[in-house]
C-alpha cells in the first residue's frame, strides 16, 4: 500500500522501479532542526509588524514591505526543505529536492564506498546528524545529506539493506 503523499512533499512513489522489485525501506525528510532559519525570520517579521504602528508613517510602508519580504523568504525556506527528500530502497539511494525545478540524484548500494555520519554538538542534542557518501563518482547530488533525524539508525538501516543485497560479502561469525 502506498504512503499518501504530504501536501506540496514530492511523489516519491513515480521515481521507484516497481515493476524491477524495489520497495522503500526509508524516506527521510528534514529533521525539525532545518526549519529554524525559517521560523526565525518569521519571528522577524511579526516583530518588524509589531513595530508598524510606533514608527513614523513614512516609514510604515517600508516596514510592511520588510515584513512582508521576510515572510516570504522565510515560506521559500521551509517549502525547499520540505521538498528534500532521501529515500533509502532495496536497490538504491537516492535523493529528490527543489521547489521549481525538481532535482533528482541516484545511487546504486554496490557504488556506496562509505558512509560518514557527522554528529556535531547540537545536533547530538536535539537528535539530528549529516551523511556524507563517498562513491566512485566523487561529484554527485548525494554527497551530503544534511538535518538527518536519527542519524545512526539510518545508517544502519543502509548498512543492513547493502549487506543483505550481499555486496559486502559473507557475514563472518
Amino acid at each position: 500500500m502506498q504512503q499518501p503523499r504530504p501536501l506540496g512533499g514530492p511523489d516519491i512513489g513515480r521515481h521507484l522501479l516497481r515493476e524491477e522489485g524495489e520497495v522503500i525501506v526509508d524516506e527521510v525528510r528534514h529533521h525539525w532542526a532545518a526549519y529554524t532559519v525559517p521560523m526565525l525570520e518569521v519571528l522577524a517579521a511579526v516583530a518588524v509588524l509589531a513595530w508598524v504602528p510606533v514608527i513614523h508613517i513614512d516609514l510604515a510602508g517600508l516596514a510592511l514591505l520588510l515584513a512582508l519580504g521576510l515572510a516570504l523568504h522565510a515560506g521559500w525556506g521551509a517549502l525547499r526543505e520540505h521538498r528534500d527528500r532521501f529515500v533509502i530502497t532495496n536497490m538504491r539511494v537516492f535523493r529528490v529536492h527543489g521547489v521549481l525545478t525538481t532535482k533528482m540524484a541516484t545511487m546504486p548500494l554496490h557504488r556506496i564506498l562509505d558512509i560518514t555520519v557527522v554528529r556535531p554538538l547540537h545536533g547530538r542534542i536535539f537528535g539530528f546528524g549529516h551523511f556524507c557518501f563517498e562513491s566512485a563518482a566523487q561529484e554527485q547530488g548525494l554527497r551530503d545529506i544534511r538535518y538527518v533525524g536519527r542519524p545512526v539508525q539510518r545508517d544502519l538501516a543502509i548498512q543492513r539493506v547493502v549487506q543483505r543485497s550481499g555486496l559486502r560479502g559473507p557475514r563472518v561469525g
